[in-house]
């Protein structure tokens, strides 16, 4: 029998009615003739409500307490689907990330998946039930419970689909699929039907909100397919595989933005070895996490460097940055906040010149300022005042026309 995994994010959980639309869909995936196992998020709000309440009890909770905290608002939805499901005469039981079997090492908050061990769904399975896993959550070895950040429910189902080597794995949120832009900044925007992995993790990267980039790694390592669809509809969605040798016809596939960006800039940095080992190594000491960095040439043995990061991230710096260019006998420390990173994404652009141009040409034709600029082989990633972000959005999407283009080729 065909074995399908189902991920079902906090909107389509959000309520009881949806809860049972997604009963009634899992039972019909299962009278179709398919093993079913289904990852649920907390229902929508749940997780920020729990961390609300722990601020309000403590102003530095530990990060084990809360991951003892959290990880109730995915057992809650585990058992109210099964609730759901065996209301409807199905056979359904809910399992915890540590009774299905899912092991982590010991970073509380942002665990990672050390290992599956999924004999208990296998047995459930085997006796036709439909098994409800905990998204997000695990245990280390030693039993003490874990979870994995953000968005960690699609990596617990794309490793769960990995472990049972699953025949299909579906990812259910509240959008149709991977859009070439932001419907609500581009209007325009339109689904692509077909997506490669590393297309799909730049632009996780790079803003977009619709999977978690470590689940797209992990999907990409691998070899797990996927399809990104709507729990509100019956439509196909977008299909996530690994790229298809020669086919390089569609150069830029994607347009994703980021806001809430601020950039910090050393300047008459000596331009000397170990230098900006200094630097970055302080900032990882601190978990800050930098996005891009970039270095000015030497002018007369000191050079400038700037790097950005989450908006967020720019609290955790306090007086560290200012303390290090000090002890480096660097100069001015200069923090600003406001900015966001707007990127163009493609497989195709590896085989295709002119992408930079024509980013830069468009938005300089609509009066918008670059800050600063990074590359890979598929991706140009461009630093601007946030106020311009969606201007800028709208003006690239245009100029290599995504809402004409073939944008679904596959």
């Amino acid at each position: 029998m065909p074995l399908v995994v189902q991920k079902y994010g906090g909107s389509s959980v959000g309520n009881p009615e949806r809860i049972h639309n997604v009963a009634r869909r899992v039972v019909e995936t299962q009278r179709a003739g398919n093993s079913v196992v289904v990852v649920v998020s907390a229902m929508s709000g749940v997780t920020d409500n729990l961390i609300r309440l722990a601020k309000e009890v403590s102003t530095s909770p530990t990060d084990r307490e809360m991951d003892v905290l959290l990880a109730t608002g995915e057992q809650t939805t585990i058992a109210l689907t099964a609730m759901a499901i065996n209301s409807l005469g199905a056979k359904a039981v809910s399992l915890t990330g540590a009774q299905a079997g899912i092991f982590t090492d010991g970073i509380h908050t942002k665990a990672k998946i050390a290992n599956i061990s999924p004999r208990q769904i296998r047995k459930h399975l085997d006796e036709g039930y439909i098994c409800i896993v905990a998204g997000f959550q695990g245990q280390t070895i030693q039993g003490q419970i874990t979870t994995l950040g953000r968005g960690g429910s699609d990596l617990t189902a794309i490793a769960v689909a990995a472990a049972l080597r699953a025949e299909n794995c579906e990812i259910y949120t509240d959008v149709d699929g991977v859009f070439t832009c932001d419907p609500r900044v581009v209007p325009d925007a339109r689904k692509i039907d077909v997506i490669y992995y590393d297309e799909l993790l730049e632009m996780a990267s790079s803003g977009s909100k619709v999977m978690q980039s470590r689940s797209v790694e992990f999907a990409k390592k691998f070899k797990v397919p996927f399809e990104v669809r709507s729990s509100f509809n019956t439509n196909r969605g977008t299909i996530v595989k690994e790229e298809t040798p020669g086919l390089e016809n569609v150069v830029v596939r994607g347009i994703s933005l980021e806001r809430n960006q601020a950039k910090v800039t050393i300047t008459n940095v000596p331009d000397k070895p170990g230098t900006a080992s200094r630097i970055f190594s302080a900032l990882s000491d601190a978990n800050v996490i930098i996005d891009v960095i970039v270095q000015n040439v030497s002018v007369s043995g000191s050079t400038d460097i700037s790097f950005t990061m989450n908006g967020d991230e720019l609290t955790k710096l306090g007086s560290l940055i200012d303390d290090v260019a000090k002890e480096i006998s660097a100069g001015k420390v200069i923090k600003k906040s406001g900015i966001a990173k707007l990127s163009v994404v493609g497989i195709g652009m590896r085989s295709h010149s002119g992408v930079a141009a024509k980013l830069f040409e468009c938005l300089g034709a609509g009066d918008v300022n670059i800050q600063m600029i990074s590359t890979s082989e598929i991706k140009i990633a461009v630093i601007i005042d946030e106020s311009k972000i969606e201007v800028a959005a709208k003006l690239a999407h245009a100029a290599f026309g995504l809402s004409e283009a073939a944008a679904d080729q596959k």
